[in-house]
């Protein structure tokens, strides 16, 4: 040690992570370093080339990532390019030191839902959107309306093609594409497998393997791994309040606007990857009980 300097002071303290994380956390420690640093939520890029390779540290006041470990103590004095690891139990950053102690999923099952009751679901999220000042970072009647076709059709050439067009598409850590693609994965999953409509999930299959082929090179680093976990249906409290809210589970109404505070953008991104989502669903497990939604087919909100 260099005469006249300090050790660095350690602040230790303990946190609680998603499961997504897991096999990250308790593999030996990797090295890490800071992509980007909020009062709220820190991101870390671990060395890695498995998935999750990006941790977001966050306060209980931040939204809960699914790649998220959730403090209690405020985040201070970290920034940009500083060095920090994961693993043995634990994530690093400066000279703060979190110790995981409990995990948290972010993939629940949503259980049985009741087909008969999904298109009026959609209409609730067609309207909610229609009004809303929030607006998607994206032209629905562009890109998002072929990937809605494509959906609605079945068409897996012409939703893995308008798939694969939307990654990166757009500004921002998180694109609007990217956003809109994590909510329709999730939500075919989720809703998919709840409304035993296995053509749905098998949909979501594919987008997902297409989408997260090459996420790293097309896209941030930070929505590249959002799109890994979507893949396997993990996601937020938002997102997954919305779709228990469709599946009758909790109040559906608050949920979405629960959804559209997040970002500039993202909350109404997301969105309509659910409402695009939801009408796949709809379409394959009670196509006589109502049509698809004229919103998301024609890419145009209602007003």
């Amino acid at each position: 040690m260099t005469v006249g300097t300090r050790p660095r002071r350690v602040t230790r303290v303990t946190g609680a992570a998603s499961a997504a994380l897991r096999s990250t956390l308790e593999s030996p420690r990797r090295p890490a370093r800071v992509l980007a640093a909020f009062p709220l939520a820190v991101y870390l890029e671990v060395r890695s080339e498995t998935e999750p390779h990006v941790i977001a540290v966050v306060t209980g006041e931040a939204s809960r990532l699914p790649n998220a470990v959730v403090l209690t103590e405020p985040l201070d004095g970290l920034s940009s390019g500083d060095e920090g690891w994961a693993g043995d139990g634990t994530v690093g950053i400066g000279g703060l030191e979190v110790g995981v102690r409990r995990w948290w999923d972010p993939a629940p099952p949503l259980g049985a839902a009741d087909p008969v009751r999904l298109p009026a679901a959609l209409a609730v999220l067609d309207a909610i959107g229609a009004r809303s000042p929030r607006r998607p970072g994206l032209d629905p009647a562009g890109a998002p309306a072929l990937l809605a076709r494509g959906c609605l059709s079945g068409s897996l050439v012409d939703g893995v093609t308008a798939a694969e067009g939307l990654i990166g598409l757009g500004p921002g850590l998180t694109p609007s594409g990217d956003d809109m693609l994590s909510g329709l994965l999730v939500t075919l999953r989720h809703l998919g497998r709840a409304a035993d409509a296995p053509g749905a999930v098998r949909l979501a299959d594919w987008l997902a393997a297409a989408v997260t082929y090459d996420a790293r090179t097309r896209t941030t680093p930070i929505s590249a791994t959002l799109l890994h976990c979507a893949a396997h249906g993990q996601a937020g409290p938002e997102v997954l309040g919305v779709l228990r809210g469709v599946a009758g589970l909790q109040a559906l109404e608050p949920a979405v606007h629960r959804l559209l505070r997040l970002g500039h953008t993202s909350g109404a991104d997301m969105l309509l990857g659910i409402r695009i989502g939801l009408s796949a669903v709809i379409a394959e497990a009670a196509p006589s009980e109502a049509a698809p939604s004229e919103a998301v087919m024609s890419g145009k909100e209602r007003s």
